[in-house]
């Protein structure tokens, strides 16, 4: 293994477990922006409890990911890193459509191909060149925070709305793709992330270690969200089918 470049990322420095906790993003733009779309949506978008809800979920899950400390967090282990795309992709993006009910007529495209574009653009941002292009440019981290919360949320448009069965096999290619990526990140067999080459030793991991446990946090966990969905929209489906008593 070579040493890595001094890598810079939006989130900043990689930071060592005695100060990481202090390490908020205060970066003005970030918060007008979000300050921004909250504001349009409480004079624009308001509608039932449900939505409310969810766009103060959604503000929530926005501050975590980019502002609290977990942001340079992900700077130092690429373990926190899948985590905050998987977060990106299970739960920010279905929070944003339940909050703006009003698009879900307005994505093209079949559920199918929508299944597979999402899984295409999480694969393709965990590929060793493009994630080293998104930590050292600010302009490409944004691209790739916006093509994978948008994508999945097309995609989550579609499963809410397409019949059960649609659903639930949607759910599972998602759950097979995240799975696989997961696999592969585990049984790499060597470092493949040159942004943490020089930045998990802190936190007691080598960087495969790192990168194995991110790759087992993608395989188990994060696939198993897909798979609980999966469950829960057949349940709700058989349930609906049953004759009442």
């Amino acid at each position: 293994m070579s040493s890595s470049p001094n890598w810079e990322p939006y989130c900043g420095a990689a930071p060592v477990p005695q100060d990481w906790y202090a390490r908020w993003n205060l970066d003005p733009w970030l918060l007008g922006a979000v300050a921004g779309a909250a504001l349009a949506w409480w004079l624009l978008q308001r509608g039932s409890r449900l939505e409310e809800r969810s766009a103060a979920l959604t503000l929530g899950c926005v501050l975590l990911l980019f502002v609290s400390p977990f942001c340079a967090l992900s700077s130092a282990l690429f373990t926190a890193r899948v985590v905050h795309h998987v977060l990106l992709a299970t739960v920010l993006a279905p929070l944003l459509v339940i909050s703006l009910p009003g698009c879900r007529d307005r994505v093209p495209g079949s559920l199918m191909v929508w299944t597979g574009l999402q899984g295409a653009v999480l694969w393709a941002w965990h590929a060793p060149p493009l994630y080293a292009a998104a930590l050292s440019s600010d302009a490409v981290f944004w691209v790739m925070q916006t093509t994978i919360t948008a994508s999945a949320a097309m995609w989550w448009f579609k499963v809410l709305r397409a019949p059960a069965a649609a659903s639930v096999a949607a759910l599972l290619g998602a759950m097979v793709l995240m799975g696989i990526l997961g696999a592969l990140i585990t049984f790499a067999g060597r470092a493949l992330y040159t942004p943490h080459w020089l930045t998990t030793q802190p936190w007691g991991l080598s960087p495969l270690e790192d990168q194995q446990i991110a790759g087992i946090v993608m395989w188990a966990p994060a696939s198993a969200i897909y798979l609980i969905a999966a469950m829960t929209i057949l349940y709700r489906s058989l349930d609906e089918t049953r004759p009442a008593r």
